[in-house]
């Protein structure tokens, strides 16, 4: 009976700790934050003037939790920017977003404020082709956009409070996990996005839709354009970028589809999911990266003797981005390794698939270098897809001071030489001594 008992509260002590482990991991972050919004009565400029506050989000996935609410905020914060925010989805208790005590690092966090209205896209806005009842509207929204640490998880969300209340429910969220991606050139290319909607609220399947835009460098266009409610896609569609529909109706699933990488889609992605009067954006950076392929000529290179000049070029042709750097080593016969410089580099050549190419060129004086009896010579491309080498072996004869293998070489090479002039001169010794002996024998 004792072990029994004792079994029990070994059990109940097993169990009690299973469960603050799991509430200890699933517990929610107290988010750091700026309110932003543009100043009163000061427009006029290209960009208008704004105003930051620090602000904090207490978060909990249940609704009517005291809990976060017991907690205190900073002095140095103003009760009116600390908001107490209901997530059921408990995407704003992603792990990233919850730093440990004392970390330095920070999650990024904008709050703004947010005035729901009617989309002027043609693909959204059938959404609210029916006029909701403003009941729900006649509220206080706010978005909020988040960035986890290491760049984790991006989130952008929709919340909802009753007029005069801090208490805001997410209403909708759209989240990615590719914050930043890297690909090879031809590979196909997955950029997270997903949405997720308070089943509680009045516009939960009244429809969505979605949008992938691109921008780099000022330059905008439409990849992908989606009406859920109808089921349609724009006409003006991206070739090779598509969605896995099933997905995107059943769980939500946005994520855009690159069937094959090119230089040309390094950029930012925007992906918006609208619902009527509301909608949400994260943006996903993609960056192709394809290291550079290396060519030496000529190949091999021909035998050099001392004081001679060789002029040795390395081509490096299909990469992407454009950082790269060259330079040559070489390495002696001894196995010792030294820097010859970067040598003479052209600028950079573009192909007609947006890769780059770039050449250098080295020349080397055998008699200034010291480069002995030869050895390897190799250009090596420094790239963000990674480093590349390629080398060529350099042969110099004749030098002033002969090796022993050299000098072996020679000596054998002299002993040929004496037997054959040996074998020479005998022959014609003993040819000459035959004739005269026949001369005595008729004279006699």
């Amino acid at each position: 009976m004792t072990d029994f008992s004792t079994i029990y509260k070994l059990s109940l002590v097993a169990v009690a700790c299973f469960v603050q482990a799991c509430s200890s991991s699933s517990s929610c972050p107290v988010v750091d934050c700026w309110f932003v919004q543009e100043k009163a009565g000061r427009g006029g400029g290209l960009t208008a003037p704004t105003t930051q506050e620090k602000s904090l989000l207490f978060i909990g996935t249940e609704a009517h939790s005291e809990s976060p609410k017991t907690q205190q905020a900073p002095p140095d914060i103003s009760p009116d920017r600390v908001y107490f925010v209901t997530d059921p989805d408990a995407t704003l208790c992603h792990r990233s977003l919850n730093p440990p005590k004392g970390s330095i690092k920070k999650p990024q966090c904008e709050i703004n404020p947010f005035q729901p209205q009617i989309s002027s896209l043609k693909w959204a806005a059938p959404l609210t082709e029916s006029a909701l009842s403003p009941i729900y509207l006649q509220a206080d929204w706010i978005s909020t956009a988040i960035q986890g640490l290491n760049k984790q998880l991006g989130v952008s969300s929709i919340m909802r409070a009753p007029t005069g209340s801090k208490e805001h429910d997410v209403v909708l969220s759209v989240t990615t996990k590719t914050v930043s991606v890297q690909s090879r050139l031809g590979e196909p290319v997955l950029l997270d996005c997903g949405f997720w909607t308070d089943p509680t609220s009045p516009l939960y399947g009244s429809g969505f839709a979605v949008e992938w835009r691109y921008q780099f460098r000022g330059d905008g266009r439409l990849v992908l354009a989606y009406d859920g409610k109808a089921d349609r896609l724009a006409d003006t569609q991206e070739e090779g970028a598509t969605l896995d529909f099933d997905s995107l109706h059943e769980k939500g699933n946005a994520s855009l589809i690159l069937q094959e990488a090119q230089v040309r889609h390094s950029g930012t992605y925007i992906c918006t999911v609208y619902l009527p009067y509301l909608l949400a954006q994260v943006a996903v950076e993609l960056e192709i990266v394809e290291p550079p392929s290396l060519s030496i000529h000529p190949s091999p290179l021909p035998l050099s003797v001392p004081g001679q000049i060789l002029t040795v070029q390395c081509d490096a042709s299909g990469f992407a981005p454009l950082s790269l750097e060259l330079s040559w080593e070489f390495k002696d016969t001894d196995g010792k390794s030294r820097p010859l410089g970067s040598g003479s580099v052209t600028g950079h050549r573009q192909a007609w698939d947006g890769t780059f190419s770039q050449s250098s060129r080295l020349e080397l004086d055998t008699s200034k270098l010291d480069l002995g009896r030869g050895g390897e010579v190799t250009c090596v491309a420094v790239h963000p897809g990674g480093t590349r080498r390629a080398s060529v072996t350099l042969n110099v004869i004749g030098f002033s001071t002969p090796s022993i293998e050299d000098s072996m070489a020679m000596v054998g090479v002299a002993l040929v030489l004496y037997g054959l002039i040996k074998f020479v001169s005998w022959t014609f010794t003993g040819s000459g001594s035959d004739e005269a002996n026949k001369k005595d024998k008729k004279e006699k």
